[in-house]
């Protein structure tokens, strides 16, 4: 049997773009998916602090060092430019894996750059 497992987390990021007119996703810095240990296209939970929506979309890749954080597609209605957000990844593993399974958090300074 597998269990869905909180995989990594990148948290309390700022969006910087909203894109309604675009196929879907989200556009993320390279530099905080490497760091996340995301990959493109992986499916990701979108958490907004401002206003309590929750969504799923996929990763696309972004300038590296940008701060870039874009909602595209539909996802765009559900934010404002502005407004923070945590995203959150998930795998399957058995009990036994996820008993020891650490998960990679991500915490960005105010303009979405990891620290230094």
């Amino acid at each position: 049997m597998y269990i869905e497992v909180f995989k990594s987390k990148i948290h309390r990021v700022k969006v910087t773009q909203a894109e309604l007119h675009y196929v879907g996703s989200i556009t993320i810095d390279e530099a905080l998916i490497e760091a996340a240990g995301l990959i493109p296209g992986e499916k990701v939970q979108i958490v907004n602090v401002n206003n309590g929506e929750r969504l799923e979309t996929y990763v696309i890749k972004g300038q590296r060092n940008s701060g870039v954080i874009c909602l595209n597609g539909p996802a765009a209605r559900k934010v404002q430019v502005g407004d923070i957000v945590i995203i959150i990844s998930y795998g399957l593993m058995t009990p036994d894996e996820a008993r020891n399974f650490e998960p990679s958090l991500v915490f960005p300074d105010e303009n979405n750059r990891l620290p230094h």
